[in-house]
């Protein structure tokens, strides 16, 4: 049984490769593209320079986008490099604050009496206040460096494109 449905199966395939197939007809007439049968012509000289000097501009606004989209990965590249700065200080603050944290709770379950512990806690006070101000001038000092540079290369670069637009 399995033989004569296969011969069918067979048979089937290789009809429907032998036909071709063709889009019913809905009673529309075929058309057929209509062949131009233009002369060669020259175009005139003032055609041909307008399209040189029309590449020519291109390729120079190509030149120029990509002087300028190139000084502009540069500054983005160092503005992501003075951010990923700012970011590991920021971390290292953090890192430092909460060791000093884990110590002092540490100095304070060691406290035997309440006035050991107010002294110690106010002893941590005063370190963790010079710390944090410390750590602040250096994230100020960081942000100043950060917008000093930021600002010079924008001023650098308005400076060029108003020396090229000139």
């Amino acid at each position: 049984m399995t033989e004569t449905t296969a011969a069918a199966h067979k048979a089937k395939t290789t009809e429907r490769a032998a036909s071709s197939f063709t889009p019913p007809d809905h009673g529309m007439p075929k058309f057929e593209t209509p062949k131009f049968n233009l002369p060669n012509v020259e175009m005139p000289a003032a055609f041909r320079e307008m399209a040189e000097k029309g590449v020519e501009q291109t390729r120079d606004a190509y030149a120029k986008a990509k002087v300028a989209s190139e000084e502009a990965i540069d500054l983005l590249e160092t503005a992501a490099k003075r951010a990923t700065d700012y970011n590991h200080k920021l971390i290292e603050i953090v890192r430092t604050n909460t060791r000093a944290a884990f110590d002092n709770v540490h100095e304070l379950l060691g406290a035997k009496s309440p006035s050991e512990f107010f002294e110690l806690s106010t002893a941590q006070m005063r370190r963790q206040f010079e710390i944090v101000s410390g750590q602040n001038n250096e994230l100020c000092a960081l942000t100043q460096d950060m917008a000093t540079e930021a600002a010079g290369a924008i001023k650098t670069g308005s400076s060029k494109a108003f020396n090229k637009a000139s």
